[in-house]
C-alpha cells in the first residue's frame, strides 16, 4: 500500500511494516488455484470472486474514493479483504498488466486463527490500514482541519487517555512509550505496537486508567465505532485479543493490589 502525496516519516515506516505482513500471514499456505493475469481493469470488484483472497505478484492497482485517486497497492499487498470498517468504498483499477495469486478466504483464516503470532499479525494489519486511511480521508475531505482520527501526537508527560473519561477511541503507539497509572499509580508500561484503550471500548465502561507519555509518542487513532466494526467482521480475532486484554489486566490488578497492600503497611 501506498498513500499518494507527501506523508510523514511515521507513516512510511507504518506502511513499510504492514507491507511484509500478508507474506507473514500466508506462509505456509499454498494458493489455490493458478495466478490471475489481467491486461487493464476499470473496476476489479466486478471481476473477483468473494471466496477469494489475492497477493499481488505483479502490478499495481489504483485506489480511488468518490472518483479521487487516494492510494494504490503494490506487490505483496492483500486484495479481497472486506474488512467490515465505517470507510468509503474504494473503486480499484490498473492501466497495466495485473497478475494476482489466489487463496481460498476460508483456507486464509483458518490459517491465521491457527497461530497466536498470526491472529497479532492480523490485528495489527487491520488496525493500521483502518488509521491510514481514515487520516488519508480527513485529510482529503478537509485537508485544513486536524483529523480527529488516524494519527495523533503527544509530548512526554501528556495525557492520552484518562481515568474515568468515556471511551471513544482505541489506540495503537506506532512510536514512543508510555505508562498507565490507576489511582496516580503507575501499574505498568505501554509498548511500541500495543493495543490500549479497547477494553472499555468492549465494556462500555469508563477508561480503568490513565496513560501517559513517559516520551514523545505519535499514536493510531481508531473511533470506537470503526473499532467495534471491524471486531465484528472478524470474531475470532476479536476473542484473541479480549483473551490477551484479560491476562494484562489480570497482571494490572495484581499489580494495583500489591501497591495498595504496600501503602496501607507504610
Amino acid at each position: 500500500m501506498y498513500l499518494l502525496g507527501e506523508q510523514p516519516a511515521y507513516a512510511d515506516q507504518l506502511i513499510q511494516r504492514l507491507q511484509s505482513i500478508p507474506a507473514q500471514l500466508l506462509d505456509g499456505l499454498q494458493p489455490n488455484g493458478s495466478p490471475l493475469r489481467l491486461e487493464q481493469v476499470d473496476d476489479l470488484a466486478k471481476i473477483l470472486p468473494g471466496n477469494q483472497l489475492y497477493i499481488i505478484e505483479n502490478g499495481l492497482l489504483h485506489a480511488q474514493v468518490d472518483d479521487r485517486p487516494l492510494f494504490y497497492l503494490q506487490e505483496g499487498d492483500l486484495v479481497g479483504l472486506r474488512q467490515g470498517i465505517d470507510l468509503p468504498s474504494c473503486r480499484y483499477s490498473s492501466e497495466e498488466q495485473l497478475t494476482l495469486v489466489p487463496y481460498s478466504r476460508a483456507d486464509v483464516f483458518k490459517h491465521i486463527y491457527g497461530s497466536e503470532q498470526r491472529q497479532e499479525l492480523f490485528i495489527q494489519y487491520l488496525i493500521g490500514h483502518t488509521a491510514l486511511l481514515s487520516d488519508a480521508l480527513a485529510r482529503l475531505k478537509q485537508p485544513e482541519i486536524r483529523p480527529a482520527t488516524g494519527f495523533q501526537h503527544f509530548a512526554a508527560g501528556e495525557e492520552l487517555i484518562h481515568q474515568g473519561d468515556d471511551a471513544d477511541h482505541v489506540f495503537v503507539i506506532i512510536e514512543g512509550h508510555a505508562e498507565a497509572h490507576v489511582d496516580g499509580q503507575k501499574v505498568g508500561d505501554v509498548q511500541k505496537d500495543e493495543i490500549f484503550g479497547a477494553m472499555a471500548v468492549f465494556t462500555r465502561e469508563k477508561r480503568s486508567a490513565t496513560v501517559i507519555a513517559s516520551e514523545p509518542c505519535t499514536v493510531m487513532v481508531i473511533p470506537k465505532d470503526q473499532f467495534l466494526s471491524l471486531m465484528q467482521s472478524n470474531p475470532r480475532i476479536a476473542h484473541s485479543l479480549i483473551e490477551s486484554m484479560a491476562r494484562r489486566i489480570d497482571l494490572l490488578n495484581k499489580e494495583v493490589t500489591q501497591l495498595r497492600t504496600q501503602h496501607q503497611l507504610a
